[in-house]
């Protein structure tokens, strides 16, 4: 399962060799001075928006990829409804969308990095 990590001055949606192929794309890397907020999720499924451009897509199994809307475009590794929502500024995506078994302890792993 794609997981967030911290490596030196980035954060990185880190995908195993399938979801690098389902996501159609390598790993996303942004730098932890983007992150405007974090927040844990018990419903990332709501909060996916917009169109899968592209990507891979079931819905209430997985979305991942790039998901496009009016005013900009969300990277989202979602396999479950628990997880953490990454809002970003100046990246190039909005928001990181990325499922996760223990969101309140990525945050904190994240925030002792920022």
């Amino acid at each position: 399962m794609a997981r967030l990590i911290v490596e030196g001055s980035d954060l990185i949606v880190w995908m195993n060799p399938l979801e690098i192929l389902g996501a159609l794309r390598g790993p996303v890397r942004v730098p932890l001075a983007s992150i405007m907020d974090l927040a844990a999720s018990i419903s990332l499924w709501s909060e996916l928006r917009g169109l899968r451009m592209p990507g891979t897509g079931l819905p209430g199994v997985i979305a991942l990829g790039t998901w496009r809307y009016r005013d900009g475009k969300d990277f989202a590794a979602v396999y479950a409804s628990l997880g953490v929502i990454v809002t970003l500024t100046g990246a190039p995506w909005s928001r990181l969308l990325v499922s996760s078994r223990d969101p309140a302890g990525v945050r904190r792993e994240i925030n002792t990095h920022r």
